[in-house]
């Protein structure tokens, strides 16, 4: 499963804009907001095409980043952003 820019900076607790332009600024991203390199980053950040006919300029094929699951933890550690832990569970097996 992946996810869109914006779902993956809630996840992070920045705002969309900002965490696109902290990736371009670490050169995860190019210019026009896609992986910068592809290759080395598959497994975090993938492209989704879409297509669409505009009424003007003929069938349209726009192409957007995604981040899959196991992208968000490594997005944080390459942009340096302090994820909290998640609460600890009490084991329902222990018995004070």
């Amino acid at each position: 499963m992946s996810h869109s820019l914006k779902n993956a900076a809630e996840r992070l607790g920045l705002g969309h804009r900002t965490l696109m332009q902290r990736m371009r600024d670490k050169g995860l991203l190019d210019k026009h907001n896609l992986p910068a390199n592809p290759v080395m980053t598959k497994d975090f950040l993938v492209t989704r095409e879409n297509r669409y006919q505009h009424p003007e300029y003929g069938m349209q094929y726009p192409r957007t980043t995604r981040v899959t699951d196991i992208g968000i933890p490594w997005l944080a550690k390459q942009l340096g952003i302090e994820r909290p832990a998640p609460p600890a569970v009490a084991d329902p097996r222990e018995v004070a």
